[in-house]
Formats: structure tokens, sequence, C-alpha cells
């Protein structure tokens, strides 16, 4: 069985869920929604299956559900994954220890280093350490803007687009790029998706971040510099606007064939 945590913030005009459901409806998978608020993981409700998480709240419980859940089922993302993607300071933090190229970050309660690395690169981005669809992101370039601690920082890279790449058990699966006339290009901020194709080093950059952050499928947001592609943010459990590949279908198709996998396993 394949339970389906969904997306909250699905809509009418854009519901993920619902794409997903349906591709696994079309290839005649056996699946439920489940809803995290409704449940108690200590019972043991759910066990020995598969749960994929369309989306989830930012809050302790559904966390807390998910890591209980675990133990006795196969997550996808898991946990752990959903949890880092999360945060923008530990994905920098694995990135960075993988290898994976990453604008220059500090993330720090000392406004004196935050006033000296600003001070360096001219200006600077600003993020909220949890945050989604580019909300809070901005360019400052003076001291006063800073705001109350902590702060993350990143050097700013010029630029007029970033591409959104979508990742499924390590294959980099599609690809768009998205451009806006201001600093943040996500969809859900005005910025438009053109799909393109997904080239070698886009791939392996892309499949490097998402072994970072320990994630069978995510949204890899990089920016193109003179030294290749650079990693912005990881998305645990992202969208897939405007891309050309069929990636609900792809979906139902992995979570089928994993589904399979650990209840072979298991038997």
């Amino acid at each position: 069985m394949i339970h389906i945590v969904p997306k909250p913030t699905d809509t009418p005009d854009d519901n993920s869920t619902a794409m997903v459901t349906a591709a696994l409806r079309q290839i005649g998978a056996d699946f439920s929604v489940l809803d995290l608020d409704a449940i108690d993981p200590l019972a043991a409700e759910v066990s020995g299956d598969l749960i994929w998480v369309c989306g989830m709240k930012q809050d302790i419980h559904q966390f807390e559900c998910l890591d209980v859940l675990s133990l006795d089922n196969l997550v996808i993302n898991p946990p752990d994954a959903i949890a880092t993607c999360a945060s923008k300071v530990k994905t920098t933090a694995l990135l960075l220890k993988h290898g994976v190229s990453s604008p220059e970050t500090l993330f720090t309660a000392s406004r004196d280093l935050a006033a000296a690395f600003l001070a360096r690169h001219g200006k600077a981005v600003i993020k909220p350490v949890y945050g989604y669809d580019g909300i809070g992101v901005c360019l400052i370039n003076n001291e006063g803007d800073l705001g109350e601690a902590p702060y993350y920082l990143q050097e700013y890279v010029p630029n007029d687009r970033d591409y959104r790449v979508f990742v499924i058990d390590g294959e980099a699966v599609g690809a768009i790029c998205r451009q806006s006339p201001h600093l943040t290009h996500n969809i859900h901020q005005g910025g438009t998706g053109t799909p393109v194709e997904v080239d070698a080093e886009m791939q392996e950059v892309a499949a490097g971040a998402a072994r970072a952050v320990g994630a069978a499928y995510c949204g890899v947001d990089l920016l193109e510099t003179a030294d290749g592609y650079t990693v912005l943010e990881v998305n645990g459990t992202p969208n897939w606007h405007c891309m050309a590949a069929p990636i609900p279908q792809l979906l139902a198709e992995h979570l089928v064939e994993k589904e399979r996998a650990f209840r072979k396993n298991g038997e």
C-alpha cells in the first residue's frame, strides 16, 4: 500500500497531490491519502507500507509523526531529508561537506560578523532560515538592513534567471529556466518557467545535491556562473511547474517500484 501525505498548499488549479494520485490510479496502484493530523503514530495503524510525502506543514507534530512512522514504514522523502531541506543552514552545511558548489554563505548571531561579510561583498542576499517560495529573500547593502539575528547571508551572484532541476532517485529527470525582473525567480513570486534540457553538468550538480541532503526526490535550484552551476537551495517537497517532463507519472512509477522492493525485502 502507498500512503500519500497531501501537500497543504494544494489548490484546485494547482494540485500536486491530485496529479500524482491520478497517475497512480492510471497504473493500477493501491494507494490512500494519509492525514497526519488525524492519526496516532504510536498506535501502529500504518505499518510495513510506503508513505510518500507530497507536502507537509512545517510544525513539530507532523515532523514527529513522520519520524515515528519511519520506524516501520518506508517514508519518501525520509523525515531527516525533509527537515534538512527545510533548514537553509543544514542544507548549506551538507552541500559544503560533500563538495557541492554553493555561494559563499555566513550563518551567525553576531552582528559584527554579519556586517563584516556585507562590507567584504558590498551587497548580500539575506534569507530566512526556514522559508519557501522565495518569501523574505532580500538583497541588502547596508548594515541597517540586517534586522534581527540570527543572520543567514549569501554572496550575491548577479543573474537574471535560475534553474529548477527535478531529481528522482539520483537522476535529473526534468528542468526549467526561471526568469523574472527581480531577485527571486520563483514561480510563486511572479517568475516565468521555460522547460530546458538537462545537460551533463546540471545532472552532476543536482544529483550531488540530492545525495548530500539524503533526498530520494527533490527540486534543486541552480545558478549558472562563469565556473559552472552553483546550488542555491534543495526542496524536499518540490513543485514541478512548467516542466515538460511527465513528473507525476515518473513519481508514480518510482513510488510503485520502491513499494514493491520494500515489500519484497520485508517478506
